[in-house]
């Protein structure tokens, strides 16, 4: 008897891989490839979290925490969707916004969701990738040059990009709004409140073909619970309501981001305390000899020759990196930044290793 089959699309995706948890890492890895706040949540969650009644149904849209969220950014709550992480948000653009027909332009090396979702409905992946010659410097006009050639549907951007922490001005973001009025530019900002002196996207929302997606599970820490959000024109973030199921958002999830997010000042003193730490814990992988790229956010990509037998030697020391290979950068770690304390026994790791190795 035959089997029932797939779509030849979802037969042809490859999972993607990630940094954080690995179920096939020893067990207390001290670990630098998960670039989430090291503080963890406000101490506000916590007490969120004990009165959350689970024996019912939450808000199926997450309607009090898009309020807050909408108050929080001064927009109307129409213009913002929550999401199971922003990676919902994702899959939910393609689904609601491809077809097998459409292309999707990708600002590269960075998170492998954009090409996966896109792969699920068929489209094709047009990759602008920059180079590490350069620094991974985006050049715009090359961009803007491949946008108009290929006239893709969606554009994804991740600023500050993933795994690089390379960081584009506003003007460049508005260049790319600017030069491709039939697209949507999807802006990524998961990682935008680690980068100091952070421009605000908000105000390119009046062109229209922009989406900005935010994270909440990065900097507020709120990564076991998944929550991110879309803000957007009403048009837009009605699409992505659609195809999203209801009670997506769980109600811890809602509970704790609406704690997070009424304790500002938490999230200011741990993010200038991380700051302060990531100057250090460069410093240490350069006073090695190896090359640290330009970041603007508290993880940075290092060029380390062999990632793969670089990180080998440092779980063996009992310390965790991102191989950057899934990237199509086998010669890059990445390593974002954890308490001082704990960067100290990494930098002494990598003190040992140079030694061994001179």
């Amino acid at each position: 008897m035959n089997s029932i089959r797939p779509r030849p699309q979802i037969e042809r995706l490859a999972t993607v891989p990630h940094g954080g948890f690995n179920s096939t890492r020893p067990p207390n890895l001290l670990d630098f490839s998960s670039n989430v706040n090291p503080f963890g949540p406000s101490p506000r969650v916590w007490d969120a979290l004990r009165g959350v009644a689970i024996g019912q149904h939450p808000d199926p849209r997450a309607t009090p925490l898009r309020k807050v969220l909408a108050q929080a950014h001064s927009l109307d709550a129409r213009e913002v969707l929550v999401g199971n992480g922003s990676v919902e948000l994702i899959y939910h653009l393609a689904v609601a916004f491809l077809r097998a027909s459409d292309r999707v332009l990708i600002v590269g090396p960075t998170f492998g969701e954009y090409a996966a979702a896109a792969g699920i409905m068929g489209s094709e992946v047009v990759m602008y990738r920059a180079s590490a010659e350069r620094n991974f410097e985006v050049e715009l006009e090359a961009l803007l040059s491949l946008a108009r050639e290929t006239q893709p549907r969606l554009i994804f951007l991740c600023n500050p990009n993933n795994p690089i922490g390379a960081y584009l001005p506003r003007d460049a973001v508005e260049a790319l709004l600017r030069g491709c009025p039939g697209s949507l530019l999807v802006l990524d900002e998961a990682f935008v409140r680690f980068a100091a002196g952070a421009w605000d996207s908000r105000g390119l929302l009046a062109y229209g073909n922009l989406l900005i997606l935010r994270s909440m599970t990065k900097d507020y820490a709120l990564t076991g619970l998944r929550v991110g959000y879309a803000i957007g024109a009403p048009g837009v973030i009605e699409a992505l309501e659609k195809v999203q199921p209801p009670w997506s958002v769980n109600a811890f999830a809602q509970a704790a981001a609406i704690a997070a997010l009424r304790d500002e000042d938490y999230l200011r003193e741990t993010l200038a305390e991380i700051a302060h730490a990531s100057t250090a814990l460069r410093a240490a992988f350069a006073q090695g000899g190896w090359r640290v790229m330009p970041s603007a956010v508290h993880f940075s990509l290092v060029e380390v020759g062999d990632a793969r037998s670089f990180c080998a030697a440092l779980v063996r020391r009992g310390l965790g990196l991102r191989d950057c290979s899934s990237f199509g950068l086998p010669a890059f770690v990445r390593v974002a930044t954890r308490k001082p304390e704990e960067n100290a026994q990494l930098a002494s790791a990598l003190a040992a290793l140079r030694r061994e190795g001179s």
